[in-house]
């Protein structure tokens, strides 16, 4: 049996799974945007002169997104009521009038509230993206597919990057705000693609669209299969895992409370959204200007230059620790990472210490040679986990709740550091970072002694491990004895693979 698809929807599996990364990756793209952005801004005299910024009003424009990004909390439960895609959808619409605001500024006060929205916005679409991808990946694709997710965040930094350095030389106002307009395009490119893509095959099921359900698993197991074994198999694993999760787990505001499984997936999600804001990289991310000027680099040209170059150096870090994470597994990435982090930014102080106000060239460009090397240290594995590891380790019920108190820890830790660093490096300079390289070791400890390993496992098998509990699926029925391969949800059986080739003209295109 083949499924009925409208005439616009892709029939091949690996087409819908690509248009899911796709979708998904250009809202982080819009994130990664916004900090090279306001590097490159905070860099630009025309930017800096039109709002007569000083230390608090530069943090102030600077930091207001995070602040949008906390009350998205309110948001959270918007998925669970709308569904997955509709709540990106409407995430997006808001992304977008915030970034139209933004470039419409007059004064300080409606940049600070155009940043805001922005940053509701884009926290509500990292509340629905971890959520909509990995319940809609098979499980041998969710690694990639969500890893590579922030990984855009620098395509995002190196197109803003790049934007800033060309407009750095307009005679006006411009200069700023086409490089905040252009954020924008991302979020559009988001809803176009979305009608394209299918609803999450649990969120569906948990509304009773059982039919609705087995189609949009189908879409990105088997081609439009609906009665391969490998859609069947996973669809059953879904029912029973909601059908336990609904008997025997508590609502989801009350299980964040009273469950103590729950309980120990948001701190394990929490733990992320604290590691991924507090390692030392904001710092970067946000005020590379002021970072080189204390080197002793402070022309702006070669600032803006050095911006380009450092997006494009972590991205492809960063997509090769995507690879590393199905690879090493996720504990040992975030620990390694980490540890990178601590030493390298121990580096960065102790040269900006010696060279700062140096005229001593090696010493200068060893700081920016370490800045580079922090950087690559944070990308290789904090920007793959950031959005991989909390939807892994919260199970369904609480997954979207779980999503939003991340989301909100991620944006308060993103606050705190983004308002409080530009007065640190004014009062303490190279001491900011040894301060921080002490808090990575903090960080490490952490994860050694509470994270649980989530590799090659499905979200189903991950939720046994953390609940120390079975939930028994097609009753004791081994997934390799249905004809696909090993990892239940994430294979094709043998059906599947043939509808590439003739199959996929067996599904009934309408409209």
């Amino acid at each position: 049996m083949h499924a009925t698809f409208p005439a616009w929807i892709p029939q091949r599996s690996s087409t819908v799974r690509a248009l899911l990364i796709l979708t998904s990756i250009v809202t982080s793209t819009t994130l990664g945007y916004d900090g090279s952005m306001m590097n490159g801004l905070n860099i630009l005299p025309s930017y800096t002169d039109y709002f007569a910024l000083n230390t608090t009003t530069t943090a102030l424009n600077t930091a207001s997104v995070w602040v949008g990004g906390c009350l998205c909390i309110v948001y959270s439960r918007v998925p669970d009521w709308i569904g997955r895609k509709w709540a990106l959808f409407y995430g997006a619409v808001i992304t977008i009038i915030g970034v139209i605001l933004q470039a419409a500024a007059q004064n300080v006060g409606m940049f600070v509230f155009a940043r805001f929205l922005t940053g509701f916005g884009t926290g509500a679409t990292a509340i629905a993206v971890p959520v909509y991808l990995s319940e809609t990946l098979p499980v041998n694709y969710r690694a990639w597919g969500l890893g590579l997710v922030y990984d855009a965040w620098y395509i995002g930094g190196l197109i803003a990057s790049g934007t800033t350095y060309g407009t750095a030389n307009f005679q006006s106002t411009w200069a700023w705000r086409l490089p905040s307009l252009l954020q924008g395009v991302f979020s559009v490119l988001c809803i176009v693609m979305l009608f394209l893509t299918p609803e999450s095959p649990r969120w569906l099921q948990s509304k009773g669209r059982t039919d609705e359900a087995v189609v949009a698993l189908a879409q990105t197991h088997s081609n439009g299969v609906v009665s391969d074994p490998a859609v069947q198999h996973h669809l059953r694993e879904i029912i029973e895992t909601l059908e336990f999760e609904k008997f025997h787990k508590p609502l989801a505001i009350k299980a964040v409370v009273s469950d103590p499984s729950s309980r120990k997936r948001i701190f394990l999600a929490g733990t992320v959204a604290v590691c991924t804001m507090l390692s030392g990289n904001n710092i970067v991310s946000y005020y590379l200007g002021t970072m080189l000027d204390q080197a002793g680099i402070t022309d702006s040209t070669t600032q803006l230059e050095i911006n380009v170059i450092l997006n494009a150096w972590c991205l492809c870090v960063a997509i090769g620790g995507t690879f590393l994470c199905d690879r090493m597994g996720r504990k040992s990435m975030a620990i390694l990472s980490t540890l990178l982090c601590a030493i390298m930014i121990f580096i960065v102080g102790a040269l900006t210490k010696l060279y700062g106000t140096s005229t001593y060239t090696p010493g200068v460009y060893g700081t920016v040679a370490a800045i580079f090397l922090f950087q690559g240290s944070y990308s290789v594995g904090w920007t793959p986990l950031s959005v991989l590891y909390p939807p892994e380790v919260l199970n369904y019920n609480i997954r979207s709740v779980g999503m939003g108190i991340y989301t909100f820890l991620a944006n308060g830790s993103g606050l705190l550091v983004t308002f409080a660093f530009p007065f640190a490096l004014d009062d303490i300079g190279w001491k900011t970072y040894m301060i921080n390289g002490v808090w990575d070791f903090v960080q490490i400890a952490v994860v050694f002694w509470t994270w649980v390993e989530t590799k090659g496992r499905t979200l189903e098998q991950i939720d046994e491990s953390l609940d120390g509990q079975k939930v028994e699926v097609m009753h004791g029925l081994d997934p390799e004895s249905l004809g696909g391969k090993s990892g239940v949800g994430g294979w094709e059986s043998d059906e599947g693979k043939k509808s590439k080739s003739g199959g996929v003209a067996e599904v009934t295109a309408v409209g």
